[in-house]
């Protein structure tokens, strides 16, 4: 077992943004692991983050994000419980990040659920079909369709895209780790999108 000296604590504090003791506790299980102690406080504050999820968050900032070359511009509102947490330089750099998602990927929903029905039986009808022009068995049709939905979220919902500067987590982990790291329930209401002549 390694030994877990202050250097390894402060090295995974910066790694994490997680507190001290934290950092020392998960250090200890992990019998000095860096990436198996990144994993126990990952797992942390996801539990955390869970528990956070149905407080109010009715404070925020709405973020701008004018791409170079001023084509492109987004206007996000991303809500947290407190003025303070919203003022943060953390939350600032994590709502920028967000404005810069939406400029990249441009999706067209924050989740799922705002997604209209009548979308997504267009979408299932055309996925049935795709599949029984391939010679796909009528009892998996609906299984395959399902897949392929779940794709078609992932790149016209916000919080199911893959994240542009690492595309390993998606843009809800990224929510969870921010709410697990600042402390708050953290949300991410509305947006737009402009794009010169679109």
């Amino acid at each position: 077992m390694a030994e877990i000296t202050a250097g390894l604590v402060k090295d995974l504090r910066e790694k994490t943004g997680a507190g001290m003791m934290d950092c020392k506790n998960a250090l200890v299980e992990a019998k000095g692991d860096m990436e198996k102690a990144t994993e126990i406080l990952r797992k942390k504050g996801i539990a955390r983050a869970t528990k956070k999820a149905d407080r109010a968050a009715n404070e925020g900032r709405i973020e701008a994000y004018i791409h170079p070359g001023s084509k492109l511009g987004v206007i996000v509102e991303i809500n947290c419980e407190t003025d303070f947490v919203a003022n943060t330089d953390d939350f600032q750099s994590f709502a920028h990040d967000v404005a810069m998602q939406i400029a990249a990927s441009a999706p067209l929903y924050v989740r799922r659920e705002e997604v209209e029905q009548d979308v997504i039986d267009r979408e299932m009808d055309i996925y049935k079909e795709q599949a029984k022009s391939q010679g796909k068995p009528e009892n998996i049709l609906q299984k395959i369709a399902m897949g392929k939905l779940d794709k078609f979220y992932s790149e016209i919902c916000l919080l199911e895209q893959p994240f542009v500067k690492d595309p390993e987590k998606t843009i809800n982990e990224l929510v969870t780790e921010t709410i697990a790291r600042l402390g708050e329930n953290i949300s991410i209401r509305r947006f737009s999108r402009f794009k010169v002549g679109e």
